[in-house]
């Protein structure tokens, strides 16, 4: 990314993510600053997942670190940071969604010419958000028939955006392990869907 919200930490400053989020509860910025650089790339990641942009990928993950620092004093620690994190993001890019259709939406029905001659809707035309509820709809329950190993390895790498090596010590396997866990229920999926 090419603008960072908060400098990078120094490098001698060697903490743990609790001491960070503690430090940045208290409002220290070294610890605001630890947890942005040890996040960034992964709410990057779900917001580009999300957008399918990379220039708004870029400016929401910059809103989520906002959103973040003034939020962080809400965060009890009864999930694990990304998870929090995470949510964060996800709830902000589903907003930016909202409110993107909600002005495109607004900007059709006042502009006359992109509807019919008439002026009025063509009844049952392509109502995309439909078909976009249906697919995700079907995808959400061919992801329900998943086997639980193959599924966990799957939403964890291709929903979270969490490395292999990373779900590997998250679920006490290899990465290697978790490379086949995501590439079988990849293809389950195809096959379902």
């Amino acid at each position: 990314m090419s603008c960072t919200l908060v400098e990078e930490p120094e490098k001698e400053t060697e903490m743990s993510e609790p001491e960070a989020i503690g430090r940045a509860q208290s409002g220290d910025n070294t610890g605001f600053a630890y947890l942005y650089t040890a996040h960034r790339k992964r709410v990057y990641i779900v917001c580009l997942r999300i957008l399918r942009n990379p220039h708004d990928a870029e400016e929401l993950t910059q809103q989520v670190f906002l959103l973040a620092l003034r939020k962080i004093a809400a965060f009890r620690g009864e999930a694990s940071f990304s998870t929090w994190l995470h949510r964060v993001a996800v709830n902000t890019a589903v907003t930016f969604l909202r409110r993107r259709k909600t002005d495109e939406i607004g900007q059709e029905r006042s502009d006359p010419e992109a509807k019919g001659s008439d002026g009025s809707a063509e009844l049952g035309g392509s109502d995309l958000s439909m078909v976009g509820m249906v697919d995700r709809l079907n995808l959400v329950r061919a992801i329900s028939q998943l086997p639980a190993d193959s599924r966990r390895a799957f939403l964890l790498h291709d929903v979270m955006g969490y490395a292999h090596g990373e779900i590997a010590e998250r679920v006490g396997c290899s990465a290697p392990c978790s490379r086949l866990q995501v590439h079988r229920a990849r293809k389950r999926l195809r096959r379902l869907l």
